[in-house]
């Protein structure tokens, strides 16, 4: 995918990202997955060793996903006034910080040295930090990959980027367990992946090229026949919001599946917490293949595009959350999940690479916002999943089911996803959606 030779006549050159800047790009994807999933096979053993009930443990992670969300479009904008490197610098900075602070809660929590209900608010607190200043990373680096890739490369680009995410998750739950050591416990996996992705921060600082003059806003395109005009939020641009709601919810229902599996793994076993989280990391490690299979595999050997991946993608994912509504054991569970990933495997870089293929190169950074929002907005709902869990243990994958065949009737309705990746946007729609605030025309 990646070609040497990174910059000519100072702007990024389409195609031309080098394989080490792509690595470490990478890299910074990698880490992170395997930072947050890692904390999450263990987030449901260190609630109920710590007594806070399963719900408060789902919401540890909603404020800074909300915090994100909000975020994501704000880092997104400041890249392209001081280029995609400092932001991707400042989310791993707040990465790090966040995973040494939540550590030194969670120690506090295991050890029942404070009241569960403090503990859980100085754990969300810890991890705000991340949504405050992690959200920085996502945006920057999906945008340095996007403007120097062309468009017939992108949908391979984003989806390598997005099995780095996958690899993350494949390496997050079984590195997990080797960190909880006699003195730290559970808390040992935070401080554990704090410690890498410092590395990987020094290797970004040092050896991630940018030397190119940052990219200019899209009202640029307008300065030749007028005074610049605002953008719309990009919600309501018609050339992406359809992706953007697409994505909302298939992303919604993959997060409701995580923070589920846990309690559910625990369940089905019927086995002490910390017990449970070996199995738990089993099964994420599952399901973390087959997204990587998707990503790495199915989709580079199809040669499947943005509008396929919207459709396999949600197809996949519903029947795979009915087998795990009724699954009557641990193994089915496994599959099931499994299937579902290699759904989400096709549906995530579909609405990434979609969004991006949808604006031209002026926009790929609010794209790239958009895009981050969106995978930490859905994280807002998971409490919600989860009280429906603690109701009826199916409920919630049912609930997955119908929003993802919506989902996937959607991908076939809206015209602009059943035409995703076909063109390349107009410069008529590019600076229409510029000067217009009615998006009535995105379905």
């Amino acid at each position: 995918m990646a070609q040497t030779g990174e910059i000519e006549g100072g702007e990024p050159r389409a195609g031309a990202i080098s394989r080490s800047a792509f690595a470490i790009v990478f890299g910074v994807q990698v880490i992170t997955a395997a930072g947050n999933t890692g904390m999450q096979s263990v987030l449901p053993a260190i609630g109920r060793e710590s007594h806070i009930p399963d719900a408060m443990v789902a919401a540890i992670f909603s404020l800074s996903a909300l915090l994100w969300a909000i975020g994501s479009p704000f880092w997104a904008k400041k890249s392209d006034v001081h280029g995609r490197k400092p932001l991707i610098l400042t989310g791993l900075t707040g990465f790090v910080v966040s995973m040494i602070c939540c550590g030194f809660v969670v120690s506090a929590g295991v050890r029942h040295l404070a009241a569960p209900l403090l503990i859980f608010f100085l754990f969300l607190i810890a991890r705000a930090l991340f949504g405050l200043f992690g959200s920085a990373a996502n945006p920057a680096s999906q945008a340095y990959l996007a403007e120097r890739t062309s468009r017939e490369k992108r949908t391979g680009a984003v989806a390598s980027l997005a099995g780095a995410f996958g690899l993350g998750t494949i390496m997050g739950p079984p590195i997990a367990p080797l960190f909880v050591l006699p003195v730290v416990g559970l808390a040992g996996p935070l401080f554990g992946f704090a410690a890498l992705a410092a590395i990987v921060l020094f290797w970004v600082w040092r050896f991630l090229p940018e030397t190119w003059p940052p990219a200019q806003p899209v009202h640029a395109l307008l300065e030749t026949t007028g005074p610049p005009t605002k953008a719309p939020p990009l919600w309501k641009d018609p050339r992406i919001r359809p992706f953007l709601i697409y994505g909302l919810l298939v992303s919604a229902c993959q997060t409701a599946q995580y923070q589920t599996l846990g309690f559910l793994v625990i369940d089905k076993l019927q086995v002490a917490p910390i017990v449970a989280q070996r199995s738990t990391a089993i099964a994420m490690m599952a399901g973390a293949v087959a997204g990587l299979i998707a990503q790495w595999g199915l989709i580079q050997l199809f040669r499947m595009g943005p509008r396929h991946l919207l459709r396999w993608g949600a197809a996949l994912a519903a029947i795979a959350n009915l087998i795990v509504a009724f699954a009557p054991g641990y193994w089915m569970v496994v599959a099931g999940f499994a299937l579902s990933s290699l759904g989400y495997g096709f549906a995530r870089p579909g609405f990434s690479a979609g969004a991006s293929l949808a604006v031209p190169t002026e926009d790929q950074g609010r794209a790239a916002g958009a895009v981050a929002a969106v995978n930490g907005l859905n994280a807002v709902f998971a409490p919600l999943f989860v009280l429906f869990y603690e109701f009826s243990h199916p409920a919630p994958y049912l609930m997955n089911m119908v929003i993802l065949l919506g989902m996937l009737g959607l991908a076939f309705y809206s015209p602009r996803l059943r035409s995703a990746g076909l063109a390349p946007p107009t410069e008529e729609e590019t600076v229409g959606a510029v000067e217009r605030n009615d998006a009535s025309s995105g379905f």
